[in-house]
């Protein structure tokens, strides 16, 4: 085994041993350098490396430290010792794998129904073909691509949590992707790219009958050709997967900050996952919000859900915990609803039912709108102070109080004809500071016939 340890601070090398290191000057030089002392290099280094091979490794200047003795000792300091303690605790919450795989043999699980790509985000898979056009010249080329993250779930099968827009990409080419009714999509006709521009222009994978397809040996390579895959285990906390995917997805662009929620939910837990996607699409739910178009295509539908899972019953005092982005608060509290238990999920869902039903036979759209008292009528759109007073209002107060639907109007009415609740009302506030004042007043507006 050698051991080189490169000290990145110094951009220089040392090479430890029993009569002192070793200065090597450049990283070539220390690829090279190679610790013929076994003996020496697995005393220095027992507990920290892999000795069943030799082989010239790498290693970082903390690495280094731990190497010389820098382990927790009785004589570290307090701090250091809970940074330690906590490092040590929550690196147990992620089990993770990693190896590569050929693409023919990702094609192989998604078709044996062992990947999942997750086709409800497909209405998410904003690529354009220049884009995808442009991955599959990366393939064909030898271009290395960024890991592909999947989560195991408990029977043993991948979810993918990062890569969904590269391997749908390779299975639409493939002619293998399937949409979320089971059919295959068309296959992905390719446009000029980066270096094959016409020479690429119009190119299938199989022939679709104009013989402009890939050569034999080509549709091989590409089969052949390996992606990194990532593997979070199984026995991974549901936090610890969520916290993983947030991370990841933080340093790209996610196109809305329920769809990174969404699959965050289908990394931790599934079953949670398809619990929000049917709140958010029970009927009289999708009546009275009434949203529609690029609304349901992000996923604001699924948000709006969840805003009344979170804050439903949550006391107000609770909102100062929100800091800054409440959409990283509701990531929060998605994670903590993804580890709840079945009892949890289903009185939830019913008083959400319930809620939604009485709110549709007392209003419709209109009841979660703005009032207009001069017009004598409801104006404009979806409105989340409406939905804050009057649905969350309700929803607190629900299975104590019952309520007609003409009395659900009437106190709606009553609401927004008060001078201090019409126009302007969460005018300029943030989205934490209207809620200090909406949640009290919808929960007072609905305590009592």
């Amino acid at each position: 085994m050698s051991v080189i340890v490169w000290d990145r601070s110094l951009e220089s090398c040392v090479r430890p041993g029993l009569g002192g290191s070793k200065e090597i000057s450049s990283k070539e030089e220390a690829v090279g350098y190679s610790l013929t002392n076994r003996r020496i290099a697995e005393d220095e280094a027992k507990g920290y490396l892999n000795l069943t091979q030799t082989s010239t490794t790498l290693i970082t200047l903390d690495m280094r430290r731990r190497i010389s003795g820098g382990a927790v000792t009785s004589d570290t300091p307090e701090r250091i010792k809970l940074l330690a303690s906590k490092i040590d605790e929550l690196r147990m919450t992620i089990a993770t794998d990693a190896f590569p795989m050929s693409i023919g043999e990702l094609s192989n699980l998604y078709r044996d129904g062992e990947l999942n790509v997750h086709p409800e985000f497909q209405r998410a898979f904003r690529w354009s073909v220049s884009q995808k056009s442009r991955l599959i010249e990366s393939i064909l080329l030898g271009i290395p691509l960024p890991s592909i993250f999947v989560a195991q779930d408990e029977d043993g099968k991948w979810d993918v949590v990062d890569g969904v827009q590269r391997l749908s990409t390779i299975l639409q080419f493939m002619g293998l992707l399937t949409d979320e009714d089971g059919e295959i999509l068309e296959p992905l006709r390719c446009t000029p790219a980066t270096y094959l521009r016409e020479e690429l222009d119009g190119v299938t994978f199989d022939d679709q009958g104009d013989g402009h397809c890939l050569t034999t040996a080509h549709k091989l390579d590409f089969k052949r050709s390996r992606l990194d895959i990532q593997i979070i285990k199984r026995q991974s906390s549901p936090r610890g997967k969520f916290d993983l995917f947030q991370r990841l997805n933080s340093y790209g662009s996610p196109a809305t900050a329920q769809e990174l929620r969404n699959a965050l939910l289908l990394a931790a837990n599934r079953d949670a996952y398809k619990w929000l996607e049917d709140l958010a699409n029970f009927p009289a739910f999708r009546s009275v919000t009434d949203f529609s178009g690029k609304n349901l295509e992000e996923k604001y539908h699924m948000d709006v859900a969840l805003r009344f899972a979170v804050f439903r019953i949550m006391p107000v005092e609770g909102l100062s915990e929100i800091k800054d982005n409440i959409h990283e608060f509701l990531s929060e509290r998605a994670v903590e609803i993804a580890e709840r238990d079945s009892a949890w999920f289903e009185a939830e869902a019913q008083v959400f039912r319930d809620t939604f039903t009485a709110l549709e036979a007392a209003g419709g759209p209109d009841i979660l709108r703005r009032y207009n008292s001069a017009r004598g009528r409801s104006d404009g759109g979806f409105s989340l102070t409406a939905f804050e007073v009057v649905a969350l209002g309700l929803g607190y107060n629900w299975g104590r109080v019952t309520f007609t639907p003409e009395q659900i109007w009437q106190r709606f009415i009553e609401f927004w004809s008060k001078p201090e609740y019409s126009k302007g009302f969460a005018t300029g506030l943030s989205a934490v500071n209207r809620m200090k004042r909406s949640l009290p007043i919808g929960r007072s507006l609905f305590e009592g016939e």
